[in-house]
């Protein structure tokens, strides 16, 4: 899973990012671009994601992560009912296998959900406890309160965040193991290139996610695994269980220091530091950066729908070591507020394109791709202000130094001695003094 370090990811939630085959539209499907529900369906599918693979190579993207495309109940698809199957909606496995060769071609990586904590109150073997209640096979792969089982006014069994229709799976079971790991080998040998897990630390079984790592490992080291953390990633970072872990941390730093003008970049830099001890330098690398997701405000909406701070945020995202990551729409400055607001259908309409933005992410991805240091060098603070930080990229090969000032009027940043080139204009400048314009992030070389 080395190839993470390289890596610039863009996620795709299917039913929204571009409908590719409309004769597999489920009943009620609305018009592209409608309002979202947490109900509704826009028909997206995978025909539409391997019909757009060429909007992602353009904008620098080598991998790519799909919420779950299994056989599902609802729009976001984590109410899995049969982990074998891709969902009617989105196309087949022939389809699917298209879309993992197509990407393959255009040096795009896939990585798909692994939803294990809960299914779909669909999935055959829950159905099997609703209808026979304990002379049921499966009854032991839920926690069931009592019988019978009930979902109203509230359900008597285990769920996932008291959502009735997200039974929880008891996965201390080896019959639900097995379930469960032979989806996994199956679309492990499927050409794909990773795994992120779903809400892993809801389960509390670390020898689950150890027994995982063993079988997706056996069947191709390459193969990277990423856990959904919110708080600090040590436990998944340890390279027993995942590899790495989505960097929510760092995201609430970075959005910190760019929309709450009391958290300077001193706070920023303690910010960093603190993620630093919490993973590690082995892993660092190997964490997915992020801005925003399906379960998030969008990043432009987060800045206030100020163009100027969304790009600065994107540069400094960029700038950190790990792989970044580009939630559908956001190259273009899409808005949205949380869940469901955040799942809007994506915009292929130009004319609504914000072209700066996308320019911008490309540039950044350009740069990611043409210097060493960008995509494998270590990190550090070199200067924090009230409304500046200057941090260094090192690797053997090259330094970068990266100095982002967030305030209202010009900086002069000391961000060493002798002479650098902007890696942007190619413009030479003297790193004693570099003029850093406000809500500009520069990219510098020494000599």
């Amino acid at each position: 899973m080395d190839w993470v370090r390289d890596a610039v990811f863009y996620q795709i939630f299917p039913d929204r990012f571009a409908n590719g085959d409309p004769s597999l539209d489920p009943p009620g499907v609305e018009p592209w671009g409608g309002p979202p529900t947490r109900t509704n369906f826009f028909g997206g599918d995978l025909a539409g994601v391997r019909g757009r693979l060429g909007h992602l190579r353009d904008l620098g993207v080598t991998a790519l992560y799909l919420t779950p495309i299994f056989t599902a109940g609802t729009n976001h698809r984590y109410d899995t009912i049969d982990y074998f199957g891709i969902d009617p909606a989105l196309g087949d496995e022939e389809t699917f296998a298209g879309l993992v060769e197509d990407a393959h071609a255009h040096d795009i990586r896939v990585v798909l959900d692994a939803v294990f904590h809960h299914c779909g109150d669909g999935h055959p073997a829950f159905r099997d406890v609703v209808e026979k209640g304990a002379a049921s096979p499966y009854v032991n792969w839920f926690s069931v309160q009592e019988f019978p089982v009930r979902a109203d006014p509230e359900p008597n069994y285990l769920t996932c965040s008291g959502c009735a229709y997200l039974p929880k799976l008891n996965v201390c079971n080896p019959e639900v193991r097995d379930h469960l790991f032979a989806a996994v080998e199956k679309w492990s040998r499927t050409g794909i290139d990773g795994w992120r897990l779903d809400v892993p630390y809801m389960m509390e079984n670390l020898p689950f996610w150890r027994q995982f790592r063993r079988l997706v490992k056996g069947i191709d080291e390459d193969l990277y695994i990423v856990a959904e953390v919110w708080e600090a990633a040590t436990d998944w970072t340890r390279g027993d269980t995942s590899d790495g872990a989505m960097n929510y941390r760092l995201r609430d730093a970075i959005l910190g220091f760019v929309t709450d003008h009391r958290l300077g970049g001193e706070w920023l830099a303690a910010e960093l530091g603190a993620i630093d001890r919490e993973i590690g330098p082995e892993a660092k690398g190997l964490m997915l950066n992020l801005l925003g997701s399906h379960d998030t405000e969008r990043v432009r909406t987060r800045c206030g729908g100020e163009p100027e701070a969304t790009r600065f945020a994107f540069g400094l995202l960029m700038a950190a070591e790990g792989a970044p990551m580009i939630y559908y729409g956001d190259e273009v400055g899409m808005r949205g507020f949380n869940d469901p607001d955040c799942r809007r259908c994506m915009t292929w309409s130009e004319k609504d394109w914000d072209h700066e933005q996308l320019a911008w992410l490309k540039t950044l991805t350009r740069l990611r791709r043409d210097h060493v240091a960008l995509r494998r060098g270590s990190e550090s603070t070199v200067l924090a202000g009230e409304n500046v930080i200057v941090r260094a990229r090192v690797h053997p090969d090259e330094t970068v130094l990266v100095l982002a000032n967030r305030g209202n009027a010009a900086e002069t940043l000391p961000a060493g001695t002798g002479t650098g080139r902007d890696l942007i204009t190619g413009e030479q400048v003297k790193l004693g003094a570099v003029s850093v314009r406000p809500w500009e992030v520069r990219f510098v070389r020494p000599d």
